[in-house]
C-alpha cells in the first residue's frame, strides 16, 4: 500500500488523473511489489494488437475493439466468483481476462482511449457500463456481458436485477461519471468484500485510500475507527470515532456510536 503515491495520483483536475495508473495503485493493496509500468504497457499492447487504430471510420473502430477484446482476447465477467477480490484489481483482470463490470469497463475505456475512441464510464446503480461517443451517436455497452449494446430498457433491467425491482432508471443514471467517482466505486466494492470476509487489515488499507480521495468523508473516518478497534489499535480507533462525532454530530448513528465510544474508553482504561 502506497498512500503517498495514491495521493499524488489524485493531484490536479479530474481530467488529468491517469485512471489506469490509479487503478493499479489500488491493486498495490494486494500486490505491494506490482510493476505498474508493465501493466500500463499491457494496455498499450492490447491497443496495438487490436488493429482498431488503423480504421478511419469510428463505428468500424468500435466494432473492431469490441470484437478484439471480448472475442479474440476473451475478456468476460466472472459470474462464477463475482466477489473474488482479484476481480477488482486491474492487473489481475488483465492477467486472467476476468473481472466485474467496473474493472472490465476500465479496460475498455483505457484501450479505447489509446485507439482514439471516446468511451466514458456510466455508473448505473448496481452495474457499471460504458458510453461510446461515435460521431453524433452515443452507444451504451455492457463490458461484463461481452460488450453488448444496451437500450435504455436493457439498462433498466440490469439495474432492477442488481438493486431490486422497485428501482427506477433516471436520466442522471446514464450520465458519464468522473474518474474520482470511478475510483471511489472500485474502492467501495473492495471494501465491502474485505469487510464481509473479516479481512480487517486490507479493509483498513482501502479506507485509507478512500479518505485520501475525500478527506471530508465522515463515514470513512468512522469506519477507519471501527477497523482500528477491531485490530486492537484502540487509541487510533477512539480518536477516529471522536472525530466522526465532531464532523457529524447529528448523524443517524451518532447516539449509538457515543455509547460505543463510552464502552471503548472504559475498555481502554483497563488496559493502561
Amino acid at each position: 500500500m502506497d498512500v503517498p503515491a495514491w495521493s499524488r495520483a489524485l493531484t490536479g483536475p479530474d481530467a488529468d488523473i491517469e485512471l489506469a495508473r490509479a487503478a493499479l495503485l489500488i491493486a498495490g493493496i494486494e500486490h505491494p511489489s506490482l510493476a505498474i509500468d508493465d501493466y500500463l504497457g499491457a494496455l498499450d499492447d492490447l491497443a496495438d494488437r487490436s488493429g482498431a487504430r488503423a480504421l478511419n471510420d469510428p463505428p468500424a473502430r468500435l466494432d473492431r475493439l469490441r470484437e478484439f477484446l471480448f472475442e479474440a482476447e476473451g475478456f468476460r465477467g466472472n459470474v462464477a466468483d463475482y466477489h473474488d477480490p482479484r476481480n477488482s484489481f486491474l492487473n489481475d483482470v488483465l492477467d486472467r481476462r476476468l473481472g466485474i463490470p467496473i474493472t472490465l469497463s476500465l479496460v475498455v475505456m483505457e484501450v479505447a482511449r489509446r485507439v482514439g475512441l471516446v468511451i466514458d464510464g456510466v455508473g448505473l446503480p448496481g452495474h457499471f457500463v460504458v458510453r461510446a461517443s461515435v460521431g453524433e451517436t452515443s452507444l451504451l455497452l455492457d463490458p461484463f456481458n461481452g460488450g453488448r449494446i444496451l437500450t435504455r430498457d436493457a439498462c433498466a433491467e440490469l439495474m432492477a436485477r442488481a438493486v431490486g425491482d422497485r428501482a427506477t432508471l433516471r436520466d442522471e443514471h446514464l450520465l458519464p461519471v468522473t474518474k474520482r467517482q470511478i475510483l471511489t466505486r472500485m474502492l467501495n466494492n473492495l471494501k465491502a468484500i474485505y469487510w464481509q470476509r473479516g479481512e480487517w487489515q486490507r479493509a483498513l488499507a482501502v479506507v485509507r485510500y478512500l479518505i485520501a480521495l475525500d478527506p471530508a468523508s465522515g463515514a470513512e473516518v468512522r469506519d477507519r475507527g471501527t477497523l482500528h478497534n477491531r485490530l486492537g489499535d484502540y487509541r487510533r480507533g477512539l480518536a477516529d470515532w471522536e472525530r466522526y462525532l465532531t464532523l457529524c454530530p447529528n448523524a443517524p448513528d451518532a447516539k449509538t456510536l457515543r455509547a460505543s465510544l463510552r464502552r471503548a474508553r472504559t475498555t481502554l482504561a483497563t488496559l493502561n
